[in-house]
C-alpha cells in the first residue's frame, strides 16, 4: 500500500493516469489484433517465469500452499489465457445476422469492437486470478486498463504493480495500488466498464459513484451457497461427495471464497452418517496446518469466532471449534442444525464454519432455497433426476453443480456470475472477452431496390402490403421491386 505521502501523491496523478490511457486508446494502438496477442502472451510468460514469485506472495498474504495456488489461480489462469489466445481471432470477427424481408437486399454483421478504458477491482481471496482473469478478457477485446488489487493482499499487490510493466505494455495497461481512499478516486473518473469483485456494501459504493457518469457496471458479490446433499446409492458415492464437499468448503482459501458452500442441507436420518463420514474425511485430508489457508487478517477472524458467540450457534457445533488468534487458523467446524434467525445462517461466513441445516425430505430444501436471497450457486449432490430438473427450473441462482462444487469456476466454457444480489455480468472464457466488448449492429442496405410502400401518403393498400412484406409473401416482393400496387 505504501507510506501516506505515497498514496496522497497516487491520488493527485489518477487524473493525468486517465487522460494517459484515454490518449492510447484513441491512438488506436489497443485495437490491433497483435497488440492482443502480444498481450495475451505477455501474461502466460508472467505466469510462467514468475510461478515461484506468485506462490511467496499468496503464502505471504494468505497462508495458500503451492499446491492450492497453482490449482486455483496460476495454473487454471493459464488455461484461461491460452484459450483466448487460441480463439482471439474468431471472436473479434463479424458475425453474419439474419436479414427480414422488409430489408431485402441488404446485409447484416454483429461486429464486435472495445469498449474503451477499463477498471479492475480485485479482491483479496484470489488475487492473481480475480485479477488477471478479467484483464486478460478486457485485452484481449482491445481495451486499455487499470487494475486496482486490493490492499488486503498487500504481497500480491506488490507483486502486479512490480510485474505487469514488465510483461504488458506499460503504456495502455496500469496498475493502482492503495487503500479505499484510491478506489474512492478512482470511481470520481469516467470509465467505459467497471468490474468490482467484493462485498455487497462497497458493491453498492460502486454503482453509486457510477451512477453519476453513467458507467456501466458488473459486480461479482458473494452470498450463501447452499449444498443439497442427497442419500446417495452406495459408500463409494457417498464418499467422494463428501471429498468434494470437503474440497469445496477448506481447501479454496479456507472457505475464504464467494463460491465455497456455506451450508448443507440434508434430511434429518442421514445428517449423522454425513456428519461422521465428514469427520473421519477431514482428519485424513488435514495432517498438517499448512495444507489450509490462514484466516486473511485479525478483522475477519474476530467476526468469525464472532458467530460462535451466540450460546445458541455454539452448542450446535459437533466437531471442531478451536479458534488459535496467534496463527489466524480456526479448525474445521462443522454444526447441526443453528438457528436460522442467527448471523451464521443470515451473513455470509466466509470462513472454515460449515451449519448443516435439516429437512424432513430432501425436496424440501427447494421451498427452503426459494425463502432465500438469489445465491451465486447452489451444488446438490444426487442422482435423482426429477430433483435435478426441479432444482434447474424452480430455483434461481448464478450457477447450479450437481456433485461437485467450486470446479464449474474453472471452466471456460460456460459463464460465472451472480444474479440478484450475488451480483450481475458473466465473464471467464469467451463470456470476459464479450464483457468488455460492444456488439455493434452494422447493417449495409441497397440503393438499387426502394419499396415505396414505407412512405407517406399512408393508406390501406400499404398496410396490405406491409403484411405480406412482413410475413416472408416473396410474391408482394416481387411486385413491390416492379413497381405494382394490389
Amino acid at each position: 500500500m505504501g507510506s501516506v505521502p505515497e498514496e496522497t501523491a497516487a491520488l493527485d496523478n489518477i487524473g493525468d493516469l486517465v487522460s494517459d490511457l484515454r490518449e492510447v486508446y484513441e491512438s488506436g494502438r489497443t485495437q490491433d489484433m497483435e497488440w492482443r496477442q502480444s498481450q495475451l502472451r505477455g501474461l502466460v510468460r508472467l505466469l510462467e517465469d514468475e510461478e515461484e514469485a506468485i506462490f511467496d506472495a499468496l503464502h505471504e498474504d494468505l497462508g495458500k500452499h503451492r499446491v492450492e495456488a497453482f490449482r486455483d489461480e496460476v495454473g487454471v489462469l493459464k488455461k484461461s489465457v491460452v484459450d483466448k489466445l487460441q480463439n482471439l481471432k474468431k471472436w473479434a470477427a463479424p458475425e453474419k445476422a439474419h436479414t427480414p424481408l422488409v430489408a431485402f437486399p441488404a446485409t447484416a454483421l454483429v461486429v464486435p469492437e472495445p469498449l474503451g478504458v477499463v477498471l479492475i477491482f480485485s479482491c483479496w481471496n484470489l488475487p492473481i486470478g480475480l485479477a488477471l482473469e478479467p484483464l486478460s478478457g478486457a485485452l484481449a477485446a482491445g481495451n486499455a486498463a487499470v487494475v486496482k488489487p486490493s490492499e488486503l493482499a498487500p504481497s500480491t499487490s506488490a507483486f502486479l504493480a512490480a510485474n505487469i510493466p514488465k510483461y504488458l505494455d506499460s503504456k495502455a495497461v496500469k496498475v493502482v495500488e492503495g487503500g479505499p481512499e484510491v478506489g474512492d478516486k478512482l470511481m470520481d473518473y469516467p470509465w467505459d466498464k467497471v468490474l468490482f469483485t467484493g462485498s455487497s456494501r462497497v458493491g453498492r459504493l460502486i454503482m453509486t459513484k457510477a451512477a453519476k457518469h453513467l458507467t456501466p457496471v458488473a459486480l461479482e458479490l458473494g452470498s450463501k451457497c447452499p449444498c443439497i446433499v442427497d442419500w446417495l446409492d452406495s459408500n463409494r458415492d457417498s464418499q467422494i461427495a463428501v471429498n468434494r464437499i470437503i474440497g469445496a468448503k477448506w481447501s479454496t482459501c479456507s472457505g475464504q471464497a464467494c463460491i465455497a458452500i456455506d451450508y448443507l442441507l440434508v434430511e434429518e436420518e442421514f445428517a449423522p452418517i454425513l456428519i461422521e463420514m465428514l469427520k473421519s474425511t477431514l482428519e485424513r485430508f488435514f495432517t498438517r496446518p499448512e495444507y489450509m489457508a490462514r484466516i486473511l487478517n485479525e478483522k475477519h477472524f474476530q467476526r468469525l469466532s464472532g458467530f460462535l458467540a451466540d450460546r445458541r450457534v455454539a452448542s450446535s457445533v459437533v466437531h471442531g471449534g478451536h479458534f488459535n488468534p496467534k496463527t489466524l487458523s480456526i479448525e474445521p467446524t462443522l454444526l447441526l442444525n443453528p438457528p436460522l434467525d442467527s448471523d451464521i445462517m443470515t451473513e455470509e461466513i466466509f470462513g472454515p464454519l460449515l451449519p448443516i441445516i435439516t429437512v424432513k425430505k430432501i425436496e424440501d430444501s427447494i421451498k427452503f432455497l426459494k425463502s432465500k436471497p438469489k445465491p451465486l450457486a447452489i451444488y446438490a449432490f444426487t442422482r435423482n433426476e426429477k430433483l435435478k430438473q426441479r432444482i434447474i427450473d424452480e430455483t434461481s441462482s448464478g450457477s447450479v453443480t450437481f456433485n461437485d462444487a467450486i470446479v464449474q469456476y474453472g471452466l471456460d466454457s460456460i459463464p460465472f456470475g451472480g444474479v440478484g444480489h450475488s451480483g450481475f455480468g458473466q465473464y471467464h472464457g469467451k463470456y470476459t472477452f464479450e464483457m468488455f466488448s460492444h456488439k455493434k449492429a452494422v447493417l449495409k442496405r441497397s440503393l438499387l431496390v426502394e419499396f415505396m410502400f414505407r412512405y407517406p401518403p399512408w393508406d390501406e393498400t400499404k398496410i396490405g402490403m406491409l403484411r405480406r412484406v412482413y410475413r416472408f409473401d416473396y410474391v408482394s416482393l416481387f411486385l413491390a421491386i416492379v413497381g405494382l400496387r394490389r
